[in-house]
């Protein structure tokens, strides 16, 4: 082997440990998986997320307060507003992001609603009159109301545009590489969202976090940055098994490929993760949720993009060529 190519300094030996990344993608998507089943046990939607009401219909009321709020008065306020007609209210406290000079507000209080027949001043009626008891100086700041055919149509329309990203990305990759490149790439994406998903599950479990439009959206960016990321791997896999096939296994050039790659990905992943930090901790509230999906992505997609999915194609290679042998014997 004296291309140089082939000489190409190896930081990682992604063949040699192949098993290992398969069980730390194990390990990374169980517990997403089973807190999804959980949930689609649990919540009235059947969803394996906790859906907000840009899906279901709802209102979502915020009150600002003078002080801050612990966990145990979180669960008096869902209590209180159980007692007083609410069903199975969502509550949230936010932080504010940017304080004025004289302002004495120390955290937001959201409450999120199911949609209601007799209309949204009845509801925010309701919540007030809860909220106002134990905050007397609480301040109504902003309410969001979205109805139910709205609702639902919107995660109709969410869902198709998902489906034809992936069917785009899907006829683009068998045209451009090869069918198991395709699949093995598809199966990659699969593994990135099904972990942001699962963490998302998760988070609505413990913590009340649901999911909203703005949640699409950063799927869809995820999928998007992801498929890059293998792409790039992938393209490389093939330039070098146009022109070393001859001089050394496939496996040796697929690890080839994966450490030529690896600092070009990791470079753009850290910088791409820097700003997404500046974004998640001096950025707005509403687009927090947001930003985490994309850090999630950002870090599952990597992982992925030099483990998982050349894991795979390695695995998918060595059964191709062994049924090759066993018919030529």
């Amino acid at each position: 082997m004296s291309y140089s190519v082939l000489n190409t300094k190896k930081f990682i030996d992604v063949i040699k440990y192949r098993w290992i990344w398969l069980i730390i993608s194990f390990i990374l998507l169980f517990p997403g998986v089973i807190a999804m089943i959980w949930s689609m046990k649990v919540y009235p939607t059947h969803t394996p997320l906790l859906v907000g009401i840009d899906f279901t219909g709802g209102t979502i009321i915020q009150y600002s307060v003078d002080k801050e709020i612990s966990t145990a008065e979180i669960g008096k306020i869902r209590l209180d507003l159980s007692n007083n007609n609410i069903d199975n209210p969502v509550i949230q406290i936010l932080k504010p992001t940017a304080k004025e000079e004289n302002s004495q507000i120390q955290n937001i209080i959201s409450v999120k609603t199911k949609f209601s027949s007799n209309g949204q001043n009845e509801a925010i009626d309701k919540v007030s009159e809860v909220i106002n008891k134990d905050y007397p100086s609480a301040q109504l700041i902003q309410v969001n109301s979205v109805g139910p055919v709205l609702g639902k149509q919107l995660f109709v329309n969410s869902m198709i545009a998902i489906s034809l990203a992936l069917l785009a990305i899907i006829i683009y990759l068998t045209l451009r590489f090869h069918f198991e490149f395709a699949v093995v790439a598809c199966l990659a994406l699969a593994h990135d969202v099904l972990f942001v998903v699962g963490v998302f599950s998760i988070l609505g479990l413990f913590y009340g976090v649901t999911v909203d439009s703005l949640f699409i959206t950063a799927i869809l960016t995820v999928l998007g940055y992801s498929v890059n990321n293998t792409i790039v791997v992938f393209d490389r896999v093939r330039e070098n098994l146009k022109f070393y096939s001859k001089k050394a296994t496939y496996n040796e050039l697929v690890n080839v490929s994966v450490n030529q790659t690896l600092a070009r990905s990791i470079n753009t992943s850290l910088t791409t993760l820097l700003t997404l930090g500046a974004l998640y901790f001096f950025g707005g509230v509403t687009t927090k949720d947001f930003v985490l999906v994309m850090i999630l992505g950002v870090i599952i997609g990597t992982y992925s993009s030099i483990f998982f999915a050349n894991t795979l194609i390695a695995l998918w290679n060595e059964k191709a060529e062994a049924k090759k042998a066993k018919i030529g014997e």
